[in-house]
């Protein structure tokens, strides 16, 4: 009877599982990885204090599962991930969610504090895409209405699942890119806000440059101002052949006006 469901089983390999099964799963991975991480064992991260609370500088385990409610997980109690109270002064200007729906959250400002295109390699491969549309907001602006222990991060530079600043955050189930969490910023990805399709979400998340534009792997003829790396912290390119344009550099433009 065992080999008959390990049959059957291997034969519909995509048969779907119910949220609470997986909810189940992820939370026994969370306690395996607990006790890998020695929190069982009173074994406290590295960078903790002596009385074993987070200093934020230490890496979080992969995953904000609800098994992580330990004094050294900080993480929940700070921006972007504290959750507002409903006392609180907090007016939703939008809302966004993940493909499945499990992570939503609202955000509290009219439009972003800018709105950039950026063609870095990394962005093109963590995104499966030409490029990212990020759109800056303050840790503070967001609040996670749902799904907030179910997040998954990673470390790019490090090639890590923990949480070391920038990371990447996503959904923990359909791997939805949620948004990239900076030490001062949270950079939002547009197109999981409800209604970006309508005009006045254009509007309000129109980006106003292009990051990174050497390394492009299509050519945008928008008009708008190319950088070779950051914006304002690099040369201006050319938008057709992504040359850098002479004396268009941060440093040029002050001694032009000193």
């Amino acid at each position: 009877m065992l080999l008959l469901r390990t049959r059957l089983s291997l034969t519909n390999p995509w048969k779907r599982t119910s949220l609470a099964s997986q909810t189940s799963r992820s939370f026994v991975l969370s306690e395996k990885l607990a006790k890998m991480s020695g929190a069982e064992t009173g074994k406290g991260p590295q960078n903790a204090g002596q009385d074993g609370k987070s200093n934020g500088e230490e890496p979080h385990r992969y995953q904000a599962g609800s098994s992580t409610d330990g004094k050294k997980d900080q993480w929940k109690h700070r921006a972007p991930y504290r959750i507002h109270d409903e006392a609180e002064d907090f007016p939703v200007k939008w809302k966004g969610k993940c493909h499945c729906g499990a992570v939503r959250y609202e955000l509290s400002r009219d439009k972003p504090l800018a709105s950039k295109y950026c063609h870095c390699t990394t962005c093109q491969r963590m995104h499966g895409a030409p490029f990212q549309w990020a759109a800056i907001f303050h840790k503070e602006d967001i609040n996670f209405t749902n799904g907030v222990n179910d997040l998954g991060w990673y470390d790019p530079t490090a090639k890590s699942t923990t949480h070391h600043l920038p990371c990447k955050v996503q959904c923990a189930y359909c791997r939805t890119p949620i948004m990239d969490e900076g030490r001062n910023m949270i950079l939002l990805f547009p197109t999981l806000i409800e209604g970006i399709n309508t005009k006045e979400g254009r509007e309000a998340f129109k980006a106003t440059c292009h990051m990174f534009y050497p390394e492009r792997v299509v050519d945008i003829k928008d008009g708008l101002p190319k950088f070779k790396g950051l914006s304002d912290q690099s040369p201006l390119v050319d938008e057709e052949t992504g040359e850098e344009i002479p004396d268009s550099g941060p440093n040029k433009k002050q001694k032009r006006d000193d």
